[in-house]
């Protein structure tokens, strides 16, 4: 069982800055790619960026690339999403997710987290 608890969502305006963090549980962080997702309101939940196993490598959704940037800590068992330039269409709910596979597909995670949310005012 992996438990995933996100923060740092908050109010910004549009072209800060914020950094999500979503802590895991368990000794088995390492062995699982990593995921963020986001849900804006009346949205399907929507692909954002996945890193795998050991950081080594990462791919993001093409809304969000050269903008934002996913990363992971084994060690501490925390994964990252750094994002620049927010725009008032990156407002969400983020989550992070666990999977055994790079598949970016909600329906391929393991693991959820209750999300957090990111509010982006013009």
């Amino acid at each position: 069982q992996v438990q995933l608890v996100e923060s740092g969502g908050g109010l910004v305006q549009a072209g800060a800055s914020l950094r999500l963090s979503c802590a895991t549980s368990g000794r088995t962080f390492s062995t699982y790619a990593m995921h963020w997702f986001r849900q804006a309101p009346g949205k399907e939940r929507e692909f954002v960026a996945v890193i795998n196993w050991s950081g080594s490598a990462t791919y993001y959704a093409d809304s969000v690339k050269g903008r934002f940037s996913i990363s992971r800590d084994n060690a501490k068992n925390t994964v990252y999403l750094q994002m620049n330039s927010l725009k008032p269409e990156d407002t969400a709910v983020y989550y992070c997710a666990a999977s055994r596979s790079l598949v970016v597909l909600a329906r391929a995670m393991d693991y959820w987290g209750q999300g957090t949310q990111v509010t982006v005012s013009s």
